[in-house]
């Protein structure tokens, strides 16, 4: 376990979360975001992607199981991201559908805000969020950040605007 809260369990993820994984990154409505659902192996390619962030960083995005059930319900966690030419320190978050709006993203995030703070000994953490994707920039304000700035990424072929929201020390 990397850290607990009080209804969550944040912890690394390994190759027995594929099908946790895909119920998140294959509902079309849940990666709306991102331009649609992923394939097998862009799942694959996303789970491989944090298991080397992991040996790489020591973080990225973790596994969030309910303690209640035991059950993965979504991911989040932190990562280095591209941002107008430097690297900035994120925290993202994802979570099954059917878990939405329980509280669990802001309750999760916080939780990574305060690793990143506590652990990693960051002066400033962000979320970077689509322009059209409101409740995730709901938790974002929940966990204490503000919009700060906006820019463009292209990803999936798609011209994509993104706002960044940040907390600093």
């Amino acid at each position: 376990m990397v850290l607990e809260t009080e209804r969550l369990y944040l912890r690394e993820m390994n190759q027995a979360d594929f099908l946790p994984l895909c119920a998140i990154l294959q509902d079309e409505e849940t990666m709306y975001a991102y331009e649609g659902a992923f394939n097998d192996t862009e799942v694959q390619e996303w789970l491989d992607k944090q298991i080397s962030r992991y040996r790489e960083w020591g973080f990225g995005l973790w596994a969030v199981v309910l303690k209640e059930t035991d059950e993965m319900i979504g991911q989040c966690g932190l990562t280095l991201q591209p941002w107008k030419g430097e690297e900035v320190l994120e925290v993202g978050y994802l979570f099954q559908r059917r878990y939405w709006h329980m509280g669990y993203a802001t309750e999760a995030a916080r939780g990574c805000k305060k690793y990143a703070f506590e652990v990693l000994d960051a002066e400033e953490v962000c979320s970077i969020i689509r322009d059209t994707n409101t409740a995730s920039q709901k938790v974002a304000i929940r966990n204490g950040m503000a919009m700060t700035d906006s820019w463009t990424k292209h990803y999936r072929g798609v011209d994509m605007p993104h706002q960044r929201y940040v907390v600093v020390r």
